[in-house]
């Protein structure tokens, strides 16, 4: 077990430009990319500062494009661990680095016909965490949240301490949700990783430019680094969505500190994270602590619920999500 810490480092945020795979022999493929640019970033960079981070985005592996979780299951879902994250352990302990995979479309024997969309962090240590995206992009993604799940039994937020640091991972959709970036900052992460396939319009370009807002305004809201990896994917290869890119990392005070230039493309970006100064930081500030300063009994909304929990992976359609969008509108009074 490493016990340095590595606190002054580079992360490389990286993003891919791959065809997806209609079934699963296509997935080695892509993981044999993704581990050569592991190598380019680390020894790349070696002149500057170490390369300990790297990490990649929504969908690398495979995407939910068949438009029932059943497909899903029968085409592209995958049990973890599995002979890619093995030869991503590998890797890490080639390089003494910490690797956030891609998503991967999971399937857990303990959760029957159910679709997760997983990322993995791994470390010289092997499989260290794997988080099931909790807010899927709905209507149109129809694999599973644990919300979904009745008696669903793993941390939904899991945090890893390793010598560079508390790392928290969410996917995508999920960082249009301050919840889900405040409970990871609560269980303690000092660097928010974001693994992201976030297409156009809404990507990291004026007018609307919600990638690079987001991630600036999650970072500064909970006094955290954050290394950002989105799809590069073209309109090609994921119709009828494009992907710009503009991997970046962002420091605690949202200062953008590297982005790829927007675009579709394989691109990487390298910045540096320091997590001694952000430690400091947290222990010495006053002002802008908005974890200290939250004031959590004046928010009731979060005492109800909206969007139903638990109703299983048989409720996972377009049409049934549509229903269960709509009772939630109806409490909100928007119907």
């Amino acid at each position: 077990m490493r016990e340095k810490e590595d606190l002054r480092y580079a992360a490389a945020a990286c993003q891919v430009d791959f065809p997806n795979p209609a079934d699963r022999t296509g997935i080695g493929g892509h993981v044999e990319r993704m581990l050569a640019m592991v190598d380019q970033a680390v020894t790349g960079y070696s002149p500057f500062l170490p390369v300990k981070l790297v990490v990649f985005p929504e969908f690398a592996h495979a995407a939910p494009v068949y438009p029932t979780a059943r497909e899903l299951y029968d085409k592209l879902a995958v049990e973890i661990p599995n002979e890619h994250t093995e030869r991503y352990v590998e890797k890490a302990r080639e390089h003494d680095v910490y690797i956030q995979t891609g998503t991967f479309l999971e399937k857990d024997d303990r959760y029957a016909d159910v679709v997760f969309n997983t990322t993995c962090l791994i470390g010289p240590d092997g499989l260290l965490s794997r988080y099931r995206k909790v807010n899927t992009w709905i209507p149109w993604e129809v694999h599973a949240s644990p919300h979904d799940i009745p008696g669903y039994e793993d941390e939904i937020y899991p945090v890893v301490e390793t010598p560079i640091g508390r790392l928290g991972v969410a996917i995508c959709y999920d960082w249009l949700f301050p919840e889900t970036l405040r409970q990871l900052t609560a269980n303690g992460a000092e660097v928010l990783i974001r693994v992201s396939a976030y297409m156009d319009p809404w990507g990291a370009t004026a007018p609307m430019d919600w990638w690079t807002v987001v991630n600036r305004c999650r970072a500064l809201e909970n006094f955290a680094y954050v290394v950002a990896s989105n799809q590069g994917a073209s309109l090609a290869h994921y119709p009828p969505f494009s992907w710009p890119g503009g991997s970046m990392v962002v420091d605690f005070e949202g200062r953008i500190l590297a982005q790829a230039d927007p675009g579709p493309g394989e691109k990487i970006v390298v910045a540096p994270v320091d997590v001694a100064a952000l430690r400091h930081e947290r222990r010495t500030r006053r002002g802008h602590q908005t974890l200290a300063h939250l004031r959590t009994e004046t928010y009731p909304m979060y005492r109800d619920s909206y969007y139903p929990g638990g109703r299983g992976a048989e409720k996972l359609s377009v049409e049934a999500i549509g229903e269960a969008i709509d009772e939630a509108k109806d409490k909100l009074g928007y119907s």
